[in-house]
């Protein structure tokens, strides 16, 4: 696998839209046999030439920002290209290619910003699902989802392990009480009930 369109065959064909969420052992090892010798070209600069247009960025994208937390699952590897990938999502932007791709798979430029530990990004990240995702709801409620951890601690406490940083007390308790999981089935339940 060396070109863009195999990463998106790969990505949004073999994996699918099933897949993209789900984890697991099986899912993590088929995404590094197929991918990670591309994503250690991509993140020692080989594959930046990828990053012109839909196509070639949308798979930079999925390579740089989805395929390792796949591949390097509670890792510190998972979160390593994750500057690349913001980079190239900016770009993106700015170029308006993001808009060159369909629903759903115009999520994976938005994804680098909801990544992100920056507030900034989160707020981001939070407009773009809203306005640019308008028929998945549930794309903005995961964004809304992410921002509030970020709003509340600064960084996601779920990487801490991963990356070598203690948990505060309040991480750990945070943690303890379902984490990211809490978050989004209490931003559930309350659109629910304002529906």
């Amino acid at each position: 696998m060396d070109d863009p369109v195999e990463v998106l065959e790969f990505w949004l064909g073999t994996v699918g839209p099933e897949g993209w969420y789900a984890g697991g052992e099986e899912l993590d090892a088929l995404c590094r046999d197929h991918c990670f010798d591309l994503w250690q070209a991509a993140r020692d600069g080989g594959l930046d030439h990828w990053v012109d247009g839909t196509v070639g960025t949308l798979a930079f994208l999925i390579l740089t920002d989805q395929l390792p937390r796949n591949m390097f699952r509670g890792q510190a590897d998972s979160f390593a290209s994750d500057p690349l990938a913001l980079s190239a999502a900016r770009r993106a932007l700015d170029e308006g290619w993001d808009m060159g791709a369909p629903e759903p798979e115009r999520q994976f430029f938005y994804m680098p910003f909801e990544h992100s530990e920056n507030p900034a990004d989160q707020a981001r990240a939070v407009r773009l699902m809203e306005e640019r995702l308008p028929s998945d709801p549930e794309m903005a409620l995961h964004a809304r989802a992410h921002a509030e951890i970020i709003t509340r601690f600064g960084r996601f406490p779920s990487r801490n392990a991963a990356l070598g940083r203690e948990n505060t007390s309040a991480e750990a308790a945070f943690l303890a009480e379902g984490g990211y999981g809490a978050v989004v089935a209490a931003l559930q339940a309350s659109h629910a009930k304002d529906a």
